[in-house]
């Protein structure tokens, strides 16, 4: 490991100085260590940023009719809120899906949102990656690629975003607030946070430099409590990154759908999401042709490139397997995983 300085402020300026001169925000730890013992990555500076917690931003409550998550709350605290657990089941399901109980009980909200992908070559400090040094070539498109993308890739990187969290949040329309030194404040749309690889996959959402994520919000979403659910196809039943993971959510006029949404993870740099195919949706009777319809309207475009291949029909059984779920209804106490 690379020798570092380490510094802990007590109150936001001192982190958003800190955050100002170069310095990596660290929290619960539970990717940026991994990446630091393993090379992959030699931050020269870290900011512990968990003592200015309990200034607002470990706090989950009521916003504006939905949600305000703060981003130095704890996944598990998140997940077993009675807010959450009553009016966002997607996104209990989602977080519940991720990980182990006990990085669950370290990782913050924020923290998830900024993980980096699990691609063996990006850790494999010994191998070419864009990703990890943009410009000396991406082996995973002709080699060990069974985890990773097949919508919005590049020539450049195939790599995937390994949130389970983000998927159902990118699902449920939230909004990203980030502060800045000099008292510099703005709201990113989720659908904006996170960035396809292009040709630059060595940066993966729109966080500025100097930027600290204070909290996360979501709309109300009483129209889909009744009808969501979060599909998770991995290799084994806990602590696996998904092959594939669907979030659906439907607001439903006996069988006729008057609302949903969609996303995918598993499957690209970012949460996936088609907007266009949810529209088409509304006014159908919720079936399992309709499902497939939508779920070859997301898949547009997309491409395998050997050990994935077999995600090109699993994307669409997942979309279709979340959508009939959700039609069902709710599973309030645990959510619904594969």
């Amino acid at each position: 490991m690379n020798p570092f300085t380490f510094t802990q402020p007590k109150d936001v300026d001192g982190v958003l100085a800190a955050l100002a001169s170069g310095a990596r925000p660290v929290a619960g730890g539970t990717n940026l260590l991994d990446l630091m013992k393993e090379g992959t990555m030699q931050p020269a500076s870290l900011v512990d940023i968990n003592a200015i917690a309990t200034q607002g931003l470990d706090v989950v409550e009521e916003h504006e009719g939905g949600l305000r998550l703060g981003a130095l709350a704890r996944n598990a605290d998140t997940a077993y809120h009675a807010l959450v657990r009553e009016r966002y089941p997607l996104l209990r399901s989602a977080i519940l899906a991720g990980a182990s109980p006990q990085l669950r009980n370290m990782a913050t909200n924020g923290g998830n949102l900024l993980q980096r992908t699990r691609c063996v070559y990006f850790y494999d400090v010994g191998t070419p990656c864009n990703k990890r040094e943009p410009g000396t070539g991406c082996p995973a498109k002709a080699g060990i690629n069974r985890q990773l993308g097949i919508l919005g890739t590049s020539e450049q990187c195939i790599a995937t975003h390994p949130s389970d969290m983000c998927v159902a949040l990118r699902a449920l329309d939230a909004t990203v607030h980030v502060r800045s030194a000099g008292g510099g404040a703005r709201a990113i749309p989720f659908a904006d946070f996170h960035r396809l690889p292009g040709d630059r996959p060595d940066i993966d959402s729109n966080l500025q430099p100097g930027e600290l994520i204070t909290h996360i919000t979501l709309p109300d979403a009483a129209r889909f409590v009744d009808h969501s659910a979060y599909i998770k196809v991995r290799d084994r039943l806990s602590y696996a990154f998904a092959l594939v993971s669907a979030a659906a959510a439907l607001d439903l006029d006996g069988d006729t759908i008057r609302d949903v949404r969609i996303a995918l993870g598993g499957v690209a740099h970012k949460p996936w999401r088609v907007e266009d195919a949810e529209r088409e949706l509304v006014g159908k009777t919720a079936s399992e042709t309709a499902f497939a319809a939508a779920a070859d309207r997301i898949l547009q475009g997309a491409r395998g490139y050997g050990q994935n291949d077999f995600k090109l029909v699993l994307a669409k059984n997942a979309i279709v397997q979340a959508l009939t779920v959700a039609k069902r209804g709710t599973d309030k106490a645990q959510g619904v995983q594969q």
